[in-house]
């Protein structure tokens, strides 16, 4: 029965869309990457652990984090792919796991509780974002920068802040880690229109939380001509609702950390292939901006190596969308700025 089973695994992991991650390259034709997680021993980093520990695109895997890394680095370690594993645990510790990084993936801080909003996590995860970037701008200045931790509509541009003070900031380094919400855009749509997930594609634009999520449903792949606009409304609700969903499933002990993770991996491998010169590398993001007025936005970015390739425009939005947009710009705008606020008190 253990037998089957695993073989069954096996054959899954082999023909899932998701399989991507692991035949993205030969390891014998990919170059040596070093991937740092920073926060590796909490909820999303160890799922995420795990994920990068399966790409084949990833020579050198370091896990930090204040604390738990060294089980999470030796259990990690044991699987039989490319990479070597190290673990780091300790702020004396964090230049030794950052130095020599290609890309650093941040899912540090702590989680959201029911009745949190992401607002609620600032206090405490942008002190924390601000004193692992500090250290980024000094080991490993050159590294593509992945932020997961929330609320990244303000991280994002604490990090761009904290590396202009150093001298380091690259606009085309930074990126904010919305893809959970293509993830999630993706796969409420494919229910709802009753076509197979792993051919469908929605671009999701704005920010990463609540009414400042998005999703261009007029823009899907394949187009479903079934859905009424009722559809499209709750759809594009529970795009923006989803973190909540999954906190109050939980009832308290948790948040969404495996599909969390699972997100990261997918933009993580993206940023890998990019920098590894694969052709048309494209994946929403929250990047410095000129899409519209304001100076960080999520939209489809082309990565390439040196990161941030292009940033493509919003294409041809309906009438919601457009109304969408116009709705989110406010609250954006208000998490931008405090964001900047903060990095640049002393």
């Amino acid at each position: 029965m253990r037998t089957a089973m695993l073989r069954s695994i096996k054959s899954s992991l082999k023909t899932s869309s998701s399989s991507s991650l692991r035949r993205s390259y030969s390891s014998e034709s990919a170059p040596e990457r070093k991937v740092v997680i920073l926060g590796a021993a909490g909820g999303i980093g160890q799922p995420l652990s795990l994920l990068m520990k399966l790409n084949p695109l990833v020579s050198s895997l370091s896990l930090y984090d204040i604390a738990g890394t060294p089980g999470v680095a030796a259990d990690v370690s044991h699987i039989n792919t490319r990479s070597e594993v190290v673990g780091y645990m300790g702020d004396e510790n964090l230049g030794k796991a950052l130095e020599g990084a290609d890309l650093v993936i941040i899912p540090a801080g702590v989680p959201r509780k029911p009745g949190m909003t992401r607002d609620d996590l600032f206090n405490i995860n942008a002190g924390i974002v601000k004193g692992l970037c500090t250290a980024i701008a000094k080991y490993c200045p050159h590294a593509l920068v992945n932020m997961i931790s929330n609320p990244v509509n303000s991280t994002v541009p604490i990090a761009s802040e904290v590396f202009k003070k150093a001298g380091t900031y690259d606009e085309k380094r930074l990126f904010g880690v919305t893809t959970l919400d293509v993830v999630r855009a993706k796969t409420f749509y494919a229910g709802k229109a009753k076509v197979p997930v792993s051919g469908v594609n929605v671009p999701v634009v704005g920010g990463h939380a609540g009414v400042t999520i998005l999703p261009l449903f007029s823009q899907a792949t394949p187009q479903a001509n079934n859905l009424s606009d009722e559809e499209i409304v709750a759809l594009t609700k529970r795009t923006q609702d989803g973190g909540t969903e999954v906190v109050e499933a939980k009832a308290g002990k948790g948040s969404a950390t495996l599909s969390m993770a699972y997100a990261g991996a997918i933009f993580a491998d993206a940023c890998l292939k990019g920098l590894n010169g694969v052709p048309d590398v494209v994946e929403c993001s929250f990047v410095q901006s000129n899409v519209t007025e304001l100076p960080f936005f999520a939209s489809k970015v082309r990565l390439g190596k040196n990161g941030v390739e292009e940033v493509l425009g919003l294409g041809s939005l309906s009438d919601y969308e457009k109304q969408g947009l116009e709705a989110l710009l406010p609250e954006l705008k208000s998490s931008i700025e405090k964001g900047i606020k903060f990095a640049n008190q002393s």
